[in-house]
C-alpha cells in the first residue's frame, strides 16, 4: 500500500510535470517574457517620464525638446527586448520526437527560457530606473538648466542595467544546444 502512495506521490510532483512540459513551450514563453516585459519597462519609463516633462514643461517651455532624450532612452529599452527575443528565436531548433524530452533538449528549453526571464526583468527595472531618472531630469531642468548634463549622465548609468541585462541573456543563450537529428 505504500509503495502506491509513493508512486503516485511521484507522479503528481512538479519536478515530473517541469520536465513533462515541452522545451519548446519553455523557449516559447522565454522569448515571449523578453520581448513583453521589455516593452512594459519601457512603457511605464515612457510613462513616469512622460508626464514629468509635460508637467514641468508648463514652468519652462524650453525643456520639452532636449528632455525628450529621457523617452528615447526608455525606447531603447524595449528595442533590448525586440532584439534578444530575435536572437533567442534564431536558437530554435527542430529535433526528433524521439529526443523532444532528451536532458540536451530540456537543458537548450530551460536556457532559452531563463535567459527571456534575465532579459526581461533587468529591462522592466531599466526602464523604471531610466523613467524615474528621466522625470527627475525634466523637474530639475526647469528649475535649473545648468544640472540637465549632470542627470543625464545618470541616465546613461541607469540605461546601462539593460545592456548589463542583454549580455547576461545573451551569455545564457549560448548553452541553448539541440540534440543533433542524426
Amino acid at each position: 500500500m505504500s509503495e502506491t502512495a509513493i508512486l503516485v506521490g511521484a507522479s503528481s510532483s512538479w519536478a515530473r510535470a517541469l520536465v513533462k512540459i515541452s522545451p519548446y513551450t519553455f523557449s516559447a514563453i522565454g522569448i515571449a517574457i523578453s520581448i513583453g516585459v521589455s516593452v512594459l519597462g519601457a512603457a511605464w519609463g515612457i510613462y513616469i517620464t512622460g508626464s514629468s516633462l509635460i508637467g514641468a514643461a508648463i514652468k519652462a517651455p524650453r525643456i520639452t525638446s532636449k528632455n525628450l532624450i529621457s523617452v528615447i532612452f526608455c525606447e531603447a529599452v524595449a528595442i533590448y527586448g525586440v532584439i534578444v527575443a530575435i536572437i533567442l528565436q534564431t536558437k530554435l531548433e527542430s529535433v526528433p520526437a524521439s529526443q523532444t524530452y532528451a536532458p540536451e533538449s530540456l537543458r537548450a528549453g530551460y536556457a532559452i527560457f531563463a535567459s527571456g526571464i534575465i532579459v526581461g526583468f533587468a529591462n522592466l527595472v531599466c526602464g523604471l530606473c531610466v523613467g524615474i531618472i528621466g522625470s527627475s531630469c525634466a523637474l530639475s531642468d526647469a528649475q535649473n538648466s545648468s544640472l540637465f548634463v549632470k542627470i543625464l549622465v545618470i541616465e546613461i548609468f541607469g540605461s546601462a542595467l539593460g545592456l548589463f541585462g542583454v549580455i547576461v541573456g545573451i551569455i545564457m543563450s549560448a548553452q541553448a544546444t539541440w540534440p543533433t537529428n542524426a
